[in-house]
């Protein structure tokens, strides 16, 4: 039987020992988008670790740390949703939680694509909430493209900077079950389970 603990805003199973943790992702592909980020990493003047460019996506939910079984079900549950391809553009830049007190420095999405992807996370939720799995924060189209670790203060002057700053675009015909493997350089991500789009 599995046993489901609160942690955050995800959960928990703990019914085995033998755990990964996990998170459903669309992933940065193209390479023009790629490299107009690691540009932009690479010019703007803030302390901060930059995100490896094979670890740039979007998390459509974080699962925390499941089991093998429960990352089977999931699987399955994944293969249900039924979506097209569409495309987005990657504009904005933000910081959670706030601009004033940073701990991640992230880039946006245009209306249009935000909202496509705000209706694929809804879709994932949906198959994974019978599972137990239920996300307690609105979804907001991002990519993490720092992480700081200590307090530098307000960067809204830095990041206007760079406000209108085109990195491209990309169409989304994929999602991914991803487990992350948390290590002294970073994560090291692998893929579970891939869904393509149905056209």
């Amino acid at each position: 039987m599995l046993i489901y603990e609160a942690t955050g805003n995800y959960y928990k199973d703990t019914s085995k020992k033998n755990m990964m943790r996990a998170f459903v992702a669309v992933e940065i592909l193209n390479d023009e988008v790629i490299n107009s980020i690691t540009k932009f990493q690479s010019k703007i003047n803030i302390e901060a670790k930059p995100v490896k460019p094979q670890n740039l996506h979007f998390t459509l939910q974080f699962l925390g740390e499941i089991s093998d079984d429960v990352s089977q079900k999931i699987k399955q549950a994944l293969k249900t949703i039924e979506f097209s391809t569409f495309k987005i553009n990657f504009k904005g830049l933000g910081a959670f939680p706030k601009i004033k007190f940073p701990r991640v420095v992230w880039i946006g999405t245009d209306e249009v694509g935000g909202n496509a992807l705000a209706d694929l996370a809804k879709n994932v939720e949906n198959v994974l909430t019978p599972l137990g799995f239920i996300s307690d924060k609105p979804f907001k189209s991002h990519i993490t493209v720092f992480r700081i670790k200590n307090k530098i203060g307000d960067i809204s002057k830095e990041l206007e900077k760079y406000e209108k700053y085109d990195f491209g675009s990309q169409e989304i015909s994929k999602i991914k079950l991803k487990q992350s493997v948390l290590t002294p350089q970073g994560p090291v991500y692998s893929d579970l389970e891939e869904i393509k789009a149905k056209k």
